[in-house]
């Protein structure tokens, strides 16, 4: 099996699958990448001659190609469910960007698309493939900083203007209609998904405030979605805490977690230095080295589509398949229906 070549066609050729998901594909040996989707056909061609490869005129050819295997999804959130789902009714094992879907019935659409055409689905949560949180995780589960009981978890920086492949006031992500929200979906999702997996717990209730304080559009308007979220969640097991989202974090980036437990705090991407630093009741303190923050002007090999090539290969589910993901946009939908009635949410 371990031979196996694994055909990849890429449907969307935007910021992120230039910087992530082509680049990383082109480095894995177990991959060809076969194909290009994207409605700007002078950018697939682009691409196409850059790594090799055909560019197709439409979603449904490059489907109904036998020779693709696999596909990364990486066109806009709202796009985000049909495409995977068509993807997967065709037979092919799909890769899909974050927020898997902008509803929760569409997130559980396609975990039983997937279940039923026996295809492996997964969303690229990247931060559970940090080499801090691996660590931090196991960190935990060793209980070296006793009963977790709180946390903050935050990522902010100066909003994806300065970063989408076509820039400015004009990007989709401030459109409410491609994106359907903002901060919330672009950042919050990660760390979402992140807490509840550091704790091995789900989201149990929310209490949240989205709020669009500062991105104004072409015209000098305030956008129609959320530049900030703060969300408030109770998890099963007890443990409460609160993650952050924003665009308007304009002197530096900040992904960071912190974590409280019985017998110390756990510091994750805190600091530039360490990665991981315990700060112990006791008063020992242990720093890690480990590895730097992925921010938007530092890319370093996510291992996403590794871990996506590898599931294939070996035949098994990935490590952020969606079936594992589906609690997140849980709590996701959870903290919007809380702002959108004022109230706490039971999940």
């Amino acid at each position: 099996m371990s031979n196996k070549v694994v055909k990849v066609g890429i449907i969307g050729c935007g910021r992120i699958a230039q910087t992530r998901h082509i680049p990383e594909y082109a480095s894995n040996n177990s991959v060809e990448i076969a194909g290009y989707f994207d409605f700007n056909k002078e950018r697939a061609q682009a691409i196409a001659k850059q790594y090799g490869g055909k560019v197709y005129d439409s979603v449904e050819e490059m489907l109904d190609d036998p020779d693709i295997d696999a596909v990364s999804v990486c066109v806009t959130n709202s796009a985000h469910a049909s495409v995977s789902i068509q993807a997967l009714n065709a037979g092919k094992d799909v890769l899909c960007e974050k927020p898997m879907a902008t509803s929760l019935e569409d997130s559980e659409e396609m975990v039983s698309v997937a279940k039923k055409n026996h295809k492996i689905l997964m969303i690229d949560q990247n931060q559970r493939f940090a080499k801090a949180h691996v660590r931090a995780k196991e960190l935990l589960t060793s209980g070296v900083i006793g009963n977790v009981l709180t946390f903050k978890s935050t990522f902010g920086h100066g909003g994806p203007e300065t970063w989408s492949v076509d820039g400015g006031a004009n990007t989709w992500f401030f459109d409410k209609t491609k994106s359907k929200y903002g901060a919330i979906f672009d950042l919050g999702v990660h760390k979402i998904d992140l807490v509840q997996y550091l704790i091995g717990s789900p989201v149990k209730n929310v209490s949240a405030k989205l709020a669009t304080l500062d991105k104004k559009n072409s015209n000098g308007d305030l956008i129609g979605v959320d530049d900030n979220a703060i969300s408030i969640y109770e998890l099963n097991n007890g443990v409460i805490g609160t993650v952050t989202s924003s665009w308007t974090y304009y002197g530096e980036e900040d992904n960071s977690t912190i974590i409280y437990g019985s017998k110390g705090i756990m510091k994750i991407y805190d600091d530039p230095k360490y990665s991981v630093k315990l700060i112990l009741k006791n008063g020992e303190k242990i720093y890690y080295d480990i590895d730097q923050i992925q921010t938007n002007d530092n890319q370093t090999k996510s291992g996403v589509m590794d871990e996506f090539i590898n599931s294939i290969v070996e035949n098994r589910m990935p490590k952020s398949e969606a079936n594992s993901v589906i609690n997140s946009m849980r709590a996701v939908f959870g903290s919007i229906k809380s702002n959108d009635l004022g109230r706490r949410i039971e999940l």
